[in-house]
């Protein structure tokens, strides 16, 4: 390895900057929170989240504050080659001896890189997988922190100028598997060994197995703090269906409050004996979300379009008729059609990449935290052969000059970022003109094409991921504050199963009363006491206080019906005598 951190890691580089602009292509943003946490120099352990395969590494890598280099863990066998050596040192590897048992020997290459002030990121989940929370945190970074004071004891020539510590990172995915969504990642407060040295120390025995379990428990709050954690799939889910109703837009919630907003929602969720009407409210909220789920339509493509809709119970759900759904499908063509001449040609370049991307989602159907590592991989190869092929294509037609050279370049290097600024104005609306289209085809088919209610059931369960099998659920308590939340009665058991899709003359109309009567439960639900929103303190919170700190960040709910009783009640009901704001209106 080089001698210092600052040496050159020229693969390293590479790799983060190409991989970096894959990912970039890829995700609309990457928000980085906390990163005034990240020391600029000195031994720091990143201990980062694990949700998304090979993403998470390159995610973190691109935009690691201060651009520090990080150092990852691979077999020390592999360094065997001398080419393959050079590869992993200038990728930044650190050499494992998995087969040791010693700690001192397995850490060996991991010490050398903290002693020269490095920064050393790992997984301690142990594996990437999709669960509602945090699974599990093994002990593999405290061992690190603990172990390396000890080698520095041993070692007191290559004692770093600083003090080692742990940096929880959080990676958080809007939506994981999706194009075009967003990363927030978000670093806690450095974890300092100095508390858990003594007991470390002691010759007891146990003792240093207990100092590493205390600082891994430590490091499991910190991460368990800056992300989103539900008991159970349901809870989640009805949790992102009330997200999306209350703020309609793809991109309405702030990045910055998009994982306190969505604990707050589901720590309401997580209180099932709060009202007389919790399960039906959860239940309707869920039909919707699987309804949602079957068509691959979403909450924010539907609520862009100027559907009728009510918050009135008494009120039957209204459908668009088939006059207003060609005015809509003659719009959004229209709006369509103005933009295509601006972004024809950028989308019949970038074509290969969107059905390599396609086709590499499809081989992982069943594996959501691949997906978006086959689409930006099949993406990427794609992309490596495009532009090349483009940049020499004009080069030619300047007669291979260095001028022409220089010209070719640039071109293709803005035409890549003209392709990047145009993509999510004209993707929304392309996602838009579709749902018009199936909206046309759903009410214009004959009603009796309708699905019945026993068939329509197959559709209103969500379908789970499936399960990793490297997660023992047996063992694993749940690690977010709220109570695990039971099954909803009176329904059938929820299976993990192929994504299913539905005929949309079929199932159309079903989708949009669904939206409705879901809206509906929103606003006839009691919003339940919530545990430690607030960033001062922790203790339980009424519904007023809940609703006021959702208003706070934009939501758009039914006003509080306000009286002595509601508030001096621990919860408050929503009134549901109409909406703060329309789609029509706005």
């Amino acid at each position: 390895m080089p001698d210092t951190e600052d040496g050159l890691f020229v693969l390293h580089r590479i790799i983060r900057c190409v991989a970096g602009l894959a990912a970039a292509s890829f995700f609309t943003e990457v928000r980085v929170i906390g990163g005034e946490n990240v020391p600029k120099d000195g031994p720091i352990i990143v201990a980062a989240t694990h949700h998304n395969m090979m993403l998470d590494p390159i995610v973190l890598s691109m935009a690691f504050p201060h651009s520090r280099i990080l150092h990852y863990w691979s077999k020390a066998s592999l360094y065997a080659n001398p080419i393959v050596r050079y590869i992993l040192l200038s990728t930044g590897n650190i050499p494992v001896d998995r087969k040791s048992r010693d700690r001192q020997v397995l850490f060996k290459g991991t010490f050398e890189a903290l002693s020269k002030g490095g920064a050393v990121a790992l997984f301690p989940e142990g594996t990437s997988y999709t669960e509602p929370r945090i699974m599990q945190v093994k002990d593999g970074a405290a061992w690190v922190a603990l172990e390396f004071t000890k080698w520095i004891k041993e070692n007191p020539d290559k004692t770093p100028a600083k003090n080692v510590k742990i940096v929880p990172a959080a990676m958080v995915y809007t939506n994981k598997s999706k194009y075009r969504s967003d990363v927030i990642m978000e670093f806690g407060r450095p974890i300092s060994v100095d508390d858990y040295l003594e007991q470390f120390f002691d010759e007891t025995e146990g003792s240093s197995r207990a100092a590493v379990k205390s600082l891994t428990r430590t490091l499991e709050n910190e991460l368990v703090g800056v992300t989103i954690n539900a008991p159970d799939w349901d809870t989640l889910y009805a949790a992102r269906m009330a997200r999306d109703l209350m703020w309609e837009g793809a991109k309405a919630i702030p990045l910055d409050e998009f994982v306190p907003i969505s604990q707050t929602l589901v720590d309401v969720f997580s209180t099932p004996d709060a009202t007389t009407n919790f399960t039906s409210v959860r239940r309707t909220l869920l039909e919707y979300y699987s309804l949602l789920q079957s068509t691959n339509l979403t909450n924010s493509v539907l609520s862009s379009l100027p559907l009728p809709r009510t918050l009135d119970p008494n009120v039957p759900t209204p459908l668009p008729s088939r006059l207003y759904t060609l005015l809509l499908l003659f719009r959004d063509s229209l709006s369509s059609l103005a933009r295509l001449p601006f972004f024809v040609f950028p989308v019949v370049v970038h074509m290969p990449v969107y059905i390599m991307g396609r086709l590499g989602a499809r081989m992982v159907e069943d594996e959501e935290e691949t997906q978006a590592t086959n689409k930006v991989t099949f993406g990427l190869l794609s992309m490596l052969m495009i532009y090349p092929a483009a940049f020499f294509f004009l080069w030619a037609l300047l007669w291979y000059t260095p001028t022409g050279a220089i010209l070719a370049g640039g071109i293709v290097y803005l035409f890549a970022i003209y392709h990047n600024k145009m993509i999510n104005d004209n993707y929304e609306h392309a996602k838009r003109l579709l749902a018009t289209w199936r909206i046309l085809v759903g009410v214009w088919a004959p009603k009796r094409m309708e699905l019945s209610l026993a068939a329509l059931s197959q559709y209103t369960t969500p379908v789970l991921p499936k399960d990793n099998p490297w997660i023992d659920k047996a063992k694993k308590t749940p690690t977010s504050s709220s109570p695990p939340s039971p099954p909803l009665p009176a329904k059938p058991p929820v299976k993990s199963r192929k994504k299913r899709r539905p005929p949309t003359r079929r199932i159309m109309r079903h989708v949009l009363r669904a939206r409705v009567e879901a809206v509906k439960a929103l606003a006839g639900t009691h919003l339940a006491k919530l545990h430690g929103w607030e960033a001062d303190g922790e203790g339980w919170r009424t519904a007023n206080e809940v609703t006021r700190y959702l208003r706070s960040k934009g939501a758009k709910i039914p006003s509080i019906q306000t009286s002595v009783s509601a508030i001096d009640d621990e919860w408050a009901a929503l009134s549901s005598d109409g909406e703060v704001s329309s789609p029509v209106d706005d």
